[in-house]
């Protein structure tokens, strides 16, 4: 494993944006299978409660479309325009609020504006391309925003600063 995390950490500094495309996609991607594995299961428990003993064996069906649509905007959005995104947040915090990278106050304030900036803005763009990719007309997608972003936002919000900790802490931000 630490092999592994050695070849990511070179891979970083030499092909930054590359890497960042890359592991964004595959996070994407196999982040889309977790969600539709946990949906299934927890549509099938709801199911069984419902039938109070019926033999209901669905058989796990993955959309391999919505993967690979989601693992798209891992590779176009997410991976170069965070990459952009994170090295412009650590250069600023590090030259206008003079916080040393690593410290307790930098994860933390990178973690505050990430989750409030740019948080809001990937799932608007997420909501928007998902929409878009599913043949949805405008209305329809503004629809599903209003119906589904402040739940998502409120969901990130108490997942994703644990998940942004660690990688503000562990993984540099490599300059282009």
């Amino acid at each position: 494993m630490f092999r592994l995390w050695k070849w990511y950490q070179n891979s970083l500094a030499v092909h930054p944006i590359k890497t960042q495309v890359i592991s964004s996609g595959l996070i994407w991607g196999f982040g889309d299978i977790a969600a539709q594995t946990i949906t299934h299961s927890t549509a099938k428990a709801q199911r069984q409660i419902q039938a109070q003993g019926e033999d209901e064996d669905e058989e796990l069906k993955i959309n391999w479309r919505r993967v690979c649509t989601t693992s798209l905007f891992g590779f176009g959005f997410v991976g170069p325009v965070g990459h952009l995104w994170y090295e412009g947040l650590d250069r600023y915090i590090r030259s206008r609020l003079l916080l040393q990278p690593k410290s307790f106050r930098f994860v933390a304030s990178k973690v505050a504006i990430d989750g409030f900036l740019f948080g809001p803005l990937d799932l608007l763009v997420f909501f928007t391309y998902m929409g878009f990719s599913a043949g949805k007309s405008v209305p329809q997608i503004k629809e599903d925003v209003k119906r589904d972003f402040l739940p998502a936002f409120v969901l990130e919000g108490g997942i994703w600063p644990i998940v942004q900790v660690v990688n503000f802490r562990f993984i540099p931000v490599r300059p282009c």
